[in-house]
């Protein structure tokens, strides 16, 4: 059965409005850029702009400017990259060709504040480099980065074109005057092509790169509040049980002779005191990593959240193996969020839980038929925060919760086999 099969609307609702359920969701994410009609003319010369105005001598300033970065380009990139590789056979040529590359960004950096300065072309500035402990990881980071390479390869062509561009506008400065502004417009926009092409970042690359640092953060966030929420338990929980059954038990050990029976009594207290603490214990311990999940997989531990939830819920969970731990333990949890809200705001009758693989995704669907209203923005169901911690892995939540009901709330997880 294909995956759009498994989210057809007579089974499963399509709340991606239209991808395929198997599919990742992607969505304009913050940071990633966006192309406009506007935006992509941004830096153009204006069509009526005034032949001898502003732009028209920024574009000559650049253009004069020209002859001495590229010259310093191509001496730096034919340096930097002969030296490294002829040099690469002892061991300081590969350190000299890394510390050139990184070199380069500086210059890359140079080059690109100077035409947005005088040519109005808005590029990004290229993520830094992820931080590297080590010689080897540093220098490995160095030698395959792209955005390095690019300002290179851009050192090394603009020499020819960076000098014909020079005298061509210093003679239209002094004999082609009438013509100066075309000719300086045509020059200035093969010099904006060129950044662009070749000093802009990844598209791509930098907004995976975004997002790998921003889920970083949500992960970190996420673990220090699981564990502050451990410790909270464990002291105001267990730990105040049982520091109140050893001040029981030494009362009752102080009555044993004088008073049998008060002692007996204390003594019967102190045993519901450790059964509680037990219970609490139990409980902290599944929400830390359940013991069913371990042992019997998605299904019995999903079919035991059922159990405890306020209403019916029927579950369903259809895999051939397992994922991998750290996935399936994000799955169960999930659930157990999704399912607490139902019992807490959806004022529902029934509810369902549906788990099933669609090609290199595990895909959650839990639904009611409560009153609907859900919301990722809204306050008290927490699912802004689920939707942070889903996203930190490649996973996406989609809330699909009209007013009035039925609700549905589909997350999609990375796919990862166990190891056998």
């Amino acid at each position: 059965m294909t995956a759009d099969q498994r989210l057809a609307p007579s089974s499963r609702t399509d709340p991606f409005g239209g991808p395929s359920a198997g599919s990742p969701v992607t969505s304009s994410a913050a940071g990633s850029p966006v192309t406009s009609s506007a935006g992509s003319s941004a830096g153009a010369p204006s069509a009526r702009r005034s032949a001898y105005g502003p732009e028209t001598w920024k574009e000559v300033a650049f253009l004069l400017s020209d002859l001495p970065a590229v010259l310093v380009g191509f001496v730096y990139a034919v340096t930097t990259v002969l030296v490294g590789v002829a040099l690469s056979v002892t061991v300081i040529g590969l350190p000299l060709l890394a510390a050139g590359l990184a070199g380069a960004r500086g210059f890359g950096r140079f080059e690109r504040a100077r035409a947005r300065l005088l040519l109005g072309v808005d590029v990004a500035e290229p993520s830094r480099l992820p931080h590297a402990d080590g010689t080897l990881p540093w220098l490995w980071a160095q030698l395959t980065d792209p955005v390095a390479w690019r300002t290179q390869l851009y050192g090394l062509v603009r020499l020819p074109w960076g000098l014909f561009a020079f005298t061509l506008t210093l003679v239209s400065l002094v004999a082609l005057w009438p013509v100066l502004p075309f000719i300086t417009r045509v020059l200035a926009a093969a010099d904006r092509g060129m950044v662009r092409a070749l000093l802009s970042p990844s598209d791509e690359l930098e907004r995976r790169i975004a997002e790998l640092e921003s889920d970083r953060g949500v992960v970190v966030d996420t673990a220090a509040a699981d564990l502050r929420r451990i410790e909270r338990d464990l002291h105001d929980g267990a730990q105040a049980r049982l520091v109140a059954l050893a001040m029981g038990l030494g009362l009752a050990k102080e009555k044993l002779h004088e008073d049998p029976e008060a002692a007996a009594a204390m003594v019967a207290e102190a045993h519901g005191e450790v059964k509680l603490a037990l219970q609490e214990l139990r409980d902290l311990a599944r929400g830390i990593h359940p013991a069913v999940l371990t042992d019997r997989g998605l299904g019995a531990a999903l079919s035991s959240l059922a159990g405890r939830c306020t209403v019916p819920v029927a579950v369903a969970v259809d895999l051939d193996e397992r994922p991998v731990e750290a996935i399936e333990g994000i799955a169960y949890f999930t659930v157990s969020e999704l399912l607490q809200n139902v019992s807490k705001h959806a004022r529902a009758r029934t509810a369902s839980v549906e788990v099933w693989r669609a090609g290199d995704r595990l895909m959650l669907q839990v639904g009611d038929d409560g009153t609907g209203g859900a919301r990722l923005d809204g306050a008290g169901t927490g699912l802004a925060g689920l939707a942070e911690r889903i996203g930190a892995v490649d996973g996406v939540l989609v809330v699909d919760s009209p007013a009035g009901g039925p609700t549905t709330i589909t997350a999609e997880l990375p796919w990862r086999a166990r190891r056998s």
